[in-house]
């Protein structure tokens, strides 16, 4: 497949052009480690094409993504999934939608809605490894369907942090029997297209959804896929897209995600499927010692274990996990893991000893009161106090660490004395509230 971004770059830096034009460190070496890119780092120059109005080089290499991902249009994101995210919520305060949402959602849907003054009705998962999985209730979204007054839309995060995955395809045969659209934080699964038995949510009838290239493909952090799997969006959603995105997008981003479409065309198919197997290899052969979470291939998650601990004996083997906490650790592969990397995650697992977690007591999430809108929260003058103080008080702007950034108490709603306990669990000490 070819690579029009790239290519495009690649002649610009061969040419000894005077660059006249932004960035200011005009292509030329400045003693920093990233000095071997900086001849690609370039402008809206002439025929460089321009991410919001593409119809060019861009809008070339976006349809490449689109036919690979089968979607009616494919967006790229120099700002990661929350700008699709923002993008496909901005389109539903245009249609004036409810939303409807899983619980387990990230701070960057929160955010998004608090700006655009969006109240959502929770779906409560129930949760089996903290707060960060659990099983979603078809019976619950139908529910609030069925009370809705108006339209509404149904947002789902899937795969989860663990990888656990809702079932989109009965998800949305349920949003099309109540005329709602169809949104999935698909940012933990860019590759489930490409598996033996697809399953991307485009492919199980998603209206929109966003993917994170950088999550589990070979491109760079910051990448981001916002896909129309609806005709409806196609016309609105670059549009939309601009009123939240910088005006200097990077286009050492953008040429990431266009190689991207070359290695998925060329290499993803083979590489997926051995890498695939490995994991399932890995697992199976230390199922007599850990418990591994299911779900798609590449999310590598014990659970039961202290995964804090687990994560500081696998630094000692130099290996450095995506996240742990008191009762899991995940360890997140992708299609471009060799078989080497997976023998010695194996070899280390196997030689490490792990220590059961302190609880094994399920996490009982409170359904809390929203005393004022996300909005109001967001905006309103707070003060970050300890949580043990924090019972009664109404939660402002969330401040929860990234990863894994799913809120315990959300703008606007009480704090109890659940979500204390909850807190004091994943080592929070502190909580912004409202004044």
């Amino acid at each position: 497949m070819n690579t029009p971004i790239c290519e495009f770059l690649e002649e610009y830096a061969k040419k000894d052009m005077l660059r006249m034009h932004m960035p200011g460190h005009k292509g030329k070496y400045t003693g920093s480690i990233i000095d071997d890119i900086l001849k690609y780092d370039i402008t809206e120059i002439k025929n460089a094409d321009s991410l919001f109005e593409a119809d060019g080089i861009i809008l070339e290499s976006e349809n490449n993504a689109a036919k690979l991902f089968g979607t009616y249009q494919s967006l790229f994101s120099a700002e990661g999934s929350t700008l699709a995210i923002q993008t496909m919520l901005g389109l539903m305060k245009s249609e004036n939608r409810r939303i409807i949402a899983a619980r387990n959602a990230h701070r960057a849907f929160l955010n998004a809605c608090a700006l655009l003054d969006l109240d959502v009705s929770w779906i409560y998962p129930q949760y089996n490894s903290g707060i960060l999985s659990g099983r979603i209730n078809i019976s619950d979204i139908e529910s609030e369907l069925k009370k809705s007054d108006r339209k509404s839309c149904v947002y789902i995060t899937s795969p989860d942090y663990l990888g656990n995955m809702a079932d989109i395809k009965s998800i949305s045969a349920l949003c099309r029997k109540y005329d709602a659209v169809l949104l999935v934080d698909n940012a933990h699964g860019a590759c489930l297209g490409f598996l033996e038995n697809p399953c991307h949510p485009i492919q199980l009838g998603a209206d929109m959804c966003c993917d994170s290239a950088h999550k589990m493909l070979p491109a760079l952090t910051g990448t981001a896929y916002l896909h129309i799997g609806n005709p409806a969006y196609v016309k609105k959603a670059r549009q939309m897209m601009s009123v939240f995105a910088s005006t200097s997008p990077s286009y050492i981003m953008l040429a990431s995600l266009d190689y991207c479409n070359r290695y998925i065309s060329e290499n993803i198919r083979n590489d997926i499927r051995k890498a695939a197997d490995s994991v399932r290899k890995l697992k199976n052969e230390l199922s007599f010692k850990y418990s591994f979470s299911d779900g798609e291939p590449f999310h590598i998650a014990i659970t039961g274990i202290n995964g804090n601990d687990m994560a500081e004996k696998l630094r000692k083997y130099d290996i450095e996990c995506e996240y742990s906490d008191f009762c899991c650790i995940v360890l997140l592969a992708s299609p471009v893991n060799s078989d080497n990397d997976f023998k010695r995650l194996k070899n280390a697992l196997y030689e490490i000893q792990p220590i059961k977690s302190v609880s094994d007591e399920k996490i009982i999430f409170p359904e809390l009161e929203q005393e004022i809108s996300l909005n109001q929260a967001l905006f309103a003058d707070f003060e970050e106090i300890s949580i043990e103080d924090a019972e009664g008080k109404i939660c402002a702007m969330v401040n929860v660490p990234c990863p894994p950034a799913i809120p315990i108490a959300v703008c606007g709603e009480r704090i109890t004395h659940e979500c204390i306990e909850i807190y004091r669990r994943y080592n929070i000490k502190t909580v912004n509230t409202v004044r």
